[in-house]
């Protein structure tokens, strides 16, 4: 059976290439909205971190109809760190729509994603984006596309993409670079006729591949994914089984059934081969596993989630602060919040720490900890973090870690500093390519090199440049590679901070605090040049006497502190330092807080 009135379509594309904006304006017009309807921008995007970081974290379904058929659309993350998600879904779809920018054309997470798409032989529909820029290099751009499609050795079908010039803004299609479309009419219709309507036996046995996970608080876990064959009823029994055999097959029963209409999921009593249901009911359900009738339960193949590549450790929080700002603050409470976490991010791992009272927390990249740790303190928890890790992998007896592939696009004038920082951090370079006044330059680097490096690098660009990395391949270990060449500035005594300390201290180095910030015996309250850290006080008050009145001196000046974002505390850490993480504070500090005792402990290393 070939399922004409339906379409199953992702959109892949490199972070921010403006694939939710793209969803919003086919949105509109596939008639999901009223005419005088109010919508926020990015709806997609429904997540505050989402909205704030103008990135999307996790796959989201929509649907629009146009001609009677109905399409049934994924909007997947762009970011390297969130490429699991990506990877499962194209299982549940028949072809993609790969978005590329008019400027900044294929970066790497664009072949990363279009990579997985070929290997499962999807259709691809290529859309550059963003025609309206300034910079948009619309003659270069298709040429550079099928350069990426000849490389990852695209079949004769994929190598004729249609290729289409779009305005995601402006909501606007066209078949040419040198005209702009009046709508999104012509991306439907080369959906209608280029992608390929599902099929399958009807009349079959039911059988369906979980591709997505989603989760609420009053129903449990919520299966998502694509029935392959057969049709499925409210209230069905079927058996639960996985290709890979991580569990034996048990029996479940399907309670609630919802399709995806439009932003909503309506209840349904039954659905068909080729539709995408969602399906509650069955509370152990996770990604990978196949619901079937019991008649025939074969499961179905599956590729396995890739491994997490770094890892921190989450602790309780132990510093004279604990227990100020944080509603919760206990080891079972993080512990429950991190297990409830594994529910619905199948990239995540977490293992018992070397104490009761800490764990260690495994994903694909530092943004994909850094949101969970964003995600944590708004929700009230509060806790310390330490510092990054890459994580190890024997192959054949030899140590080997995971490489990353990187692109990075800088002013000219800065590529000696950049290639003298990545050299440095064991990169080879693979191509190095000038676009007008910048260069695009791409290289193999160990993850352990990229740990702490994007501030400098934005330092050493002045903030122009560009940096993406994509996880590559394990390679033999590289070496060691130095880190941090600056050291800490650390608190000498517990109060709270003064103009007058803190203009003592400056000259010392950068500060990350200002005049009333209470802090402790070893917290870190700025950082040193030299790769040392020094005991400052910047809790000391000018000491007043008859002759030295308090307005003699000429008025403090103070050099503003640096803003520290939660990425540039992870990436700052230094071995012997945690980052401690409450609802409205980030706060670095010493491991040892005692400044006899740190310094003993470090005369005896």
């Amino acid at each position: 059976m070939v399922r004409e009135d339906l379409r199953n379509i992702a959109i892949i594309a490199h972070v921010d290439h403006g694939k939710t904006t793209l969803v919003d304006e086919m949105l509109k017009q596939g008639g999901v909205y009223r005419e005088n309807q109010v919508v926020e921008e990015r709806v997609m995007d429904n997540n505050d971190l989402e909205r704030e970081r103008g990135i999307t974290i996790l796959a989201k379904n929509t649907s629009v109809y146009y001609d009677g058929i109905k399409m049934n659309i994924i909007d997947t993350p762009g970011h390297a760190d969130f490429s699991g998600e990506v990877e499962r879904i194209l299982k549940m779809v028949n072809g993609v729509i790969l978005l590329v920018d008019a400027a900044e054309g294929p970066m790497p997470q664009t072949r990363f994603v279009l990579q997985k798409a070929l290997e499962m032989n999807h259709r691809v529909i290529v859309v550059v984006n963003k025609i309206d820029r300034a910079d948009a290099r619309l003659d270069e751009i298709p040429d550079e596309i099928l350069d990426l499609l000849i490389e990852l050795d695209a079949n004769d079908e994929q190598l004729e993409s249609p290729i289409l010039f779009c305005s995601g803004r402006a909501g606007t299609a066209s078949l040419s670079q040198y005209e702009e479309g009046k709508d999104l009419k012509v991306l439907f219709e080369t959906i209608k006729d280029y992608i390929p309507a599902p099929e399958g036996d009807a009349d079959g046995p039911m059988q369906m591949l979980v591709s997505s996970i989603d989760y609420n608080d009053y129903v449990g876990r919520i299966g998502i994914g694509r029935i392959e064959r057969g049709c499925v009823k409210q209230n069905q029994e079927v058996m639960v089984s996985e290709y890979h055999n991580n569990h034996e097959p048990y029996k479940a029963k399907m309670v609630n059934l919802y399709q995806i209409d439009g932003l909503n999921r309506t209840a349904v009593d039954e659905a068909k081969v080729g539709d995408i249901i969602c399906f509650s009911g069955i509370p152990e359900i996770t990604i990978g596993d196949t619901i079937a009738s019991p008649e025939d339960p074969a499961p179905l193949p599956f590729v396995k989630i890739s491994e997490p590549t770094i890892e921190m450790t989450f602790s309780v929080n132990d510093s004279p602060f604990a227990g100020r700002e944080g509603k919760f603050v206990t080891s079972r409470q993080l512990r429950d919040r991190l297990m409830r976490e594994l529910l619905k991010d199948v990239s995540l791992r977490v293992t018992e720490g070397e104490s009761t009272d800490s764990f260690n927390v495994a994903g694909r990249g530092e943004m994909h900890i850094s949101i969970l740790i964003e995600t944590m303190r708004r929700e009230g928890y509060e806790f310390s973090v330490g510092t990054p890790r890459v994580l190890y992998k024997e192959v054949d007896g030899v140590k080997c870690e995971p490489i990353e592939r990187l692109i990075i696009d800088v002013p000219e004038e800065s590529v000696g500093a950049v290639m003298d920082k990545i050299g440095q951090r064991k990169g080879e370079m693979v191509s190095m390519t000038p676009q007008g006044g910048r260069m695009k330059l791409e290289y193999l680097i160990p993850a352990r090199g990229l740990l702490g490096y994007r501030n400098e690098f934005l330092t050493d660009t002045k903030g122009e440049g560009i940096l993406n990395s994509v996880f590559y391949e394990y390679q033999p270990y590289k070496g060691e590679i130095s880190s941090r060449h600056t050291g800490s500035l650390v608190a000498f005594e517990t109060g709270e901070a003064v103009g007058y300390g803190l203009f003592k201290v400056q000259d010392r180095g950068s500060l990350f605090i200002t005049p009333g910030t209470k802090v402790y015996e070893g917290m870190v309250v700025g950082i040193n040049p030299k790769a040392e850290d020094m005991n400052v006080n910047v809790c000391k008050k000018k000491q007043l006497t008859n002759t030295r009145a308090s307005g003699s001196d000429d008025a403090l000046k103070l050099v503003p502190p640096v803003q520290m974002s939660l990425e540039a505390c992870l990436e700052f850490l230094a071995e012997d330092e945690l980052l401690e993480v409450t609802p409205e504070s980030l706060r670095i500090r010493k491991k040892i807080l005692n400044n006899q005792l740190r310094a003993k402990a470090r005369n005896k290393n």
